[in-house]
């Protein structure tokens, strides 16, 4: 395993210096879902939901919340994104909304981040707006699923190949 890059010699936190490494084109893809009865998820899919298209406003919340994740994550880096797509999928067999964010740029550091906080903000905006009809949902399965560019090079979650 590498060295924590966040720390210095005194295990102090730190933001990391970024400044020697090269410009690439970095893409991160995260993904999660939210869990919920039947109903609920029917509610969504029909429209027939008192508060809107809950869709559409997770969507524009996922991408708002990549714009902002350094203000939300210590230490994150400031990023200039490129391209943010948030997609939300009911997958009523299995009773619940799939949510997958992608997230690129031309940069020097990578987007992860920016990917998990999308996904994670999406689902949280979700369930706000369903909770007064299904308090039971479960928020699961935040993961980043693959990244690439940058020094590390490429990287994909075995388990989704």
């Amino acid at each position: 395993m590498s060295q924590l890059t966040h720390l210095n010699a005194h295990g102090e936190a730190r933001m990391v210096d970024v400044s020697e490494k090269a410009v690439t084109v970095r893409e991160a893809t995260a993904s999660g879902w939210v869990e919920m009865k039947p109903e609920t998820l029917a509610l969504i899919q029909d429209g027939g939901h008192p508060k809107g298209d809950v869709l559409a406003v997770a969507r524009i919340a996922g991408i708002q919340a990549a714009k902002k994740t350094s203000d939300l994550i210590p230490l994150c880096h400031p990023l200039m994104l490129s391209s943010v797509k948030v997609e939300l999928t009911p997958e009523p067999e299995l009773n619940r909304v799939s949510i997958e964010a992608r997230c690129r740029l031309s940069a020097q550091t990578g987007v992860e981040m920016e990917a998990l906080t999308a996904v994670s903000v999406a689902a949280l905006t979700l369930y706000d707006m369903c909770k007064a009809v299904d308090k039971g949902m479960r928020i699961s399965g935040i993961e980043l699923v693959e990244k690439t560019g940058g020094k590390s090079g490429d990287w994909r979650r075995e388990d989704n190949a």
